[in-house]
């Protein structure tokens, strides 16, 4: 929500109504919003920002992929691949790995920053 916000804050319009792919946000300032489940089934908008979300985060990845080869980020995208936690079980975690994820499966430590 972070994110989002910061997002809209740096927008040189800003919006009269914000569309929200999924089923929670924080308001933001006066502006009214709707969250829509799977909106970008439904809304060309939300479709849009999608791909250029995922296209700008496939980018990243192979950005990471340079500076941790170890990880495969270039072929699984940040994605847990057997491959992927293999490389989190010997190396540790990078400072861009999400921990609010679930990493490794339940029961196995987790280092970090190795």
């Amino acid at each position: 929500f972070l994110a989002m916000h910061h997002a809209l804050e740096n927008l040189v319009q800003q919006p009269q109504f914000i569309l929200v792919d999924g089923n929670r946000f924080y308001k933001y300032a006066a502006v009214p919003h709707l969250c829509v489940v799977k909106g970008d089934g439904k809304y060309a908008s939300i479709a849009a920002a999608s791909v250029l979300a995922k296209t700008w985060r496939d980018e990243f990845m192979l950005r990471l992929h340079d500076e941790f080869p170890h990880y495969d980020w270039h072929s699984n995208k940040g994605y847990p691949t057997e491959a992927h936690r293999e490389a989190i079980r010997r190396h540790g975690t990078t400072p861009y790995h999400r921990r609010s994820f679930q990493l490794l499966p339940r029961g196995e430590q987790l280092e970090l920053f190795k």
